[in-house]
């Protein structure tokens, strides 16, 4: 991660929503070429902190890449949300905290799961399927049977 250092401090110092950035200027921000890949392929711009350690420079610091140009060389960095990452290399995530109320004069502020809508668009669900039928015939038998056939549908 320390390549991705200046990077990382870069995004924690700002504070627009919008970031138009060429590839030029991440690497003058770094201080050093970026890989070939970065210039073949939308991928390596990828917001995942997982496999990508130059994303958890962006992904720290709430700002997620979009609209990434590989003719243009160019992309946007747009703030999604506070920080609940930790700073790469920094150990502890920063939680974004507001003042007053709480048990402890502090709460968290109100964000949402990254997960919600992480799965949006993959999944198609036919017209018409009945996603309350069981999956086995053979398990609304055995709640009958179970249950009683007075008492389900």
């Amino acid at each position: 991660m320390s390549k991705y250092r200046a990077l990382a401090d870069f995004f924690q110092a700002q504070t627009a929503d919008e970031l138009p950035v060429s590839f030029k200027e991440v690497e003058d921000i770094i201080g050093a070429p970026l890989p070939s890949s970065a210039y073949r392929y939308p991928a390596w711009w990828a917001n995942d902190s997982s496999s990508h350690v130059q994303a958890q420079a962006w992904l720290a610091a709430g700002y997620e890449a979009k609209d990434v140009d590989i003719a243009a060389k160019k992309l946007v960095f747009k703030r999604v949300r506070l920080s609940r990452l930790p700073h790469p290399g920094m150990g502890e995530p920063q939680h974004a905290f507001k003042h007053g109320g709480g048990k402890h004069g502090a709460e968290p502020a109100a964000t949402s799961h990254p997960m919600i809508g992480a799965l949006k668009g993959l999944l198609v669900i036919e017209p018409g399927y009945d996603l309350a039928q069981p999956a086995m015939p053979e398990w609304a038998e055995l709640a009958r049977h179970k249950y009683g056939a007075e008492k389900l549908p």
